[in-house]
């Protein structure tokens, strides 16, 4: 059932059967992504969509092989980067000036290697670095293999990446972009958050039902939590001291206190996926993505002093990556099933509007 639902989750397992390990790791000597104004997007007028007013820029990771680009303030998608590969995360550095994102290979590149005859599992995948200014590409990173999650430290040291199938999480110097670290975890990292500040990594092990608690200064796993059935991802209260996770096997999201290693579990939709929580630590917002053959359309708003869902929206189909803005008024949902991203008001609850944007988005992510 949990290979099944994983295989739901990405794309790029559903469609991409890795035969060889990646070549050795590129810089950006390589091809660059063409970036394109996207076939969906609605005209802008006026400055509020140029660099130079600083907007609120959100970013979507759509596995159909590209990136869009939105003003979060306009709702109008400025552009769309193709990729070559199932792009499953994305995530924008803590200065706003670069966008990382994971990239499962094609099976064309995968198809050039498979004279070795390695198995699937030793396909490597990468991350690849953008300007947010300029949307070109600053450097391709190959990491582990199939790459899942992309987080960097609030104190601009490291980008992590963890390996799906590698078992461990790559660690990237945020200034060389160049791995200086390879980290063990339990089976099956997915996503993850990274403490305020910058100590701990949090990684949900969908394949045993553990969150890993990386230090990243030993560089090394100092504990596991066991939580539930799939744990998807993680988020992480800004004090450190509450960790939520979506449990996605038991249609819950699993609230720890780190500090007594109570968890209470609080029902929510169906095939919970991704985990968002406010900037003043009173919510913790779930997407509940369901699966392709039953999918779920609804974000659930959980209530951290009470441990009790207080709002659910509806969504566009297969709801998984959630943000909200840094004023905190809004909340953005990726929509795997119909390629869309629905904009909710974070007070009323409400519906405001809905985005096109590429196929199969899944990640998601907005300038700080």
């Amino acid at each position: 059932m949990r290979k099944k639902w994983m295989n739901v989750l990405t794309v790029a397992i559903l469609s991409v059967s890795i035969t060889a390990c990646g070549s050795a790791q590129k810089n950006n000597s390589d091809p660059t992504p063409s970036a394109t104004t996207a076939t969906n997007a609605e005209p802008t007028t006026g400055t509020s969509n140029s660099q130079n007013s600083s907007p609120v820029i959100l970013y979507t990771a759509d596995e159909g092989g590209s990136i869009t680009k939105i003003d979060a303030t306009t709702y109008k998608v400025i552009k769309s980067i193709d990729i070559d590969g199932s792009v499953h995360n994305v995530q924008i550095s803590p200065d706003g000036k670069t966008v990382g994102v994971t990239v499962v290979p094609t099976m064309g590149e995968m198809e050039e290697g498979a004279g070795n005859e390695q198995s699937e599992h030793e396909m490597n995948g990468y991350a690849y670095f953008f300007s947010t200014s300029s949307d070109e590409l600053i450097q391709k990173v190959e990491v582990g293999a199939h790459p899942a999650h992309i987080v960097f430290t609030n104190d601009g040291k490291y980008v992590l990446v963890t390996n799906n199938e590698g078992n461990d999480v790559s660690v990237i110097d945020a200034k060389s972009l160049k791995i200086v670290n390879s980290i063990p975890t339990g089976t099956g990292p997915h996503g993850f958050r990274i403490s305020a500040d910058s100590k701990y990594a949090y990684i949900a092990n969908m394949a045993e039902d553990t969150v890993s608690v990386l230090d990243l200064d030993a560089m090394n796993e100092k504990q596991k939590i066991s939580v539930g059935n799939t744990p998807v991802t993680t988020g992480i209260t800004s004090d450190g001291k509450i960790l939520v996770v979506p449990l996605n096997a038991e249609n819950a999201a699993g609230v720890v206190d780190l500090d007594s290693s109570n968890i209470t579990k609080v029902p929510v939709g169906n095939g919970p996926a991704q985990v968002y929580i406010s900037a003043d630590n009173k919510y913790a917002v779930i997407a509940n993505q369901g699966t392709e053959e039953n999918p779920s359309h609804s974000i659930s708003k959980i209530d951290l002093g009470t441990k009790q869902v207080t709002a659910t929206t509806e969504t566009g189909t297969g709801a998984h990556g959630v943000v909200i803005s840094p004023d905190g008024s809004k909340i953005f949902v990726t929509n795997m099933f119909d390629n869309t991203v629905t904009v909710i008001d974070n007070e009323t609850n409400q519906v405001i509007t809905t985005i096109n944007v590429g196929t199969t988005p899944n990640g998601i992510s907005i300038t700080p």
